[in-house]
């Protein structure tokens, strides 16, 4: 059984632990509030709501609603950002400088390509203890993030351009796939966030967050027939 985040901090609230604004976003404090539970409960803190830590906090509990994901944290926020776009003109979109003072890296405006960026927001804000990689504004240096995976829901997906030779590249989560290509969900495609088919020709690798349960992991198979984006999400 899994639960929305919103449930899961009203839960933490009634047992007298702060999980901040019950807004159903996975921020530090809920993040926190999981962690130090954990602590009490004598569980492994990883700050992941897993099948040990669910079955601690809902003890006793009525029957919750079930909700998506939160096994995939980081994954369930880069959904919620589905359409964040960069800022036309001069200046720059304040939600995706944000991400950048978040994080403490210098950074120039949503014209210096953001893929990297977008992915470093969502692991940090939601798995706050895990290792970023350096350089994480490029691409290609995700690929000594984590741990190599499988391609599957929720990874980092890796990507070479422009060409193969030139060290640039592309980094989103895997949303889907088919049997030519991968379904994005990415920062910077097309100056927002949103998804994208990558070709299998330019796929480098896979990886996943080492603090982060790697058990079953979930592939998502379209065909021409699926809607993609709507299997995608799913």
């Amino acid at each position: 059984m899994i639960y929305p985040t919103k449930i899961i901090q009203e839960r933490l609230n009634e047992l007298g632990y702060d999980p901040g604004p019950i807004d159903g976003v996975r921020g530090r404090r809920t993040i926190a509030a999981i962690r130090q539970f954990q602590t009490d409960k004598g569980l492994m803190v990883d700050g992941i709501v897993g099948p040990a830590t669910r079955g601690k906090l809902f003890a006793g509990a009525e029957t919750i609603l079930l909700g998506t994901e939160p096994d995939r944290p980081w994954y369930e926020e880069a959904r919620r950002l589905m359409g964040t776009k960069e800022q036309p003109g001069p200046g720059s979109n304040p939600v995706i400088e944000d991400w950048a003072k978040d994080l403490a890296i210098p950074y120039a405006g949503d014209d210096v390509p953001w893929c990297g960026l977008f992915v470093a927001h969502c692991i940090g804000a939601t798995l706050p203890g895990e290792e970023l990689p350096r350089g994480l504004l490029r691409a290609r240096n995700w690929l000594g993030f984590g741990k190599e995976c499988q391609p599957s829901k929720g990874c980092i997906l890796v990507f070479w351009r422009d060409p193969k030779a030139s060290g640039v590249g592309h980094v989103g989560f895997y949303a889907g796939e088919d049997d030519k290509g991968f379904y994005v969900l990415g920062g910077n495609q097309s100056n927002a966030v949103n998804i994208k088919r990558l070709s299998r020709n330019q796929f480098l690798g896979a990886r996943w967050p080492s603090s982060a349960y790697y058990g079953q992991q979930e592939k998502v198979l379209l065909t021409p027939e699926t809607n993609a984006f709507e299997t995608a999400l799913s």
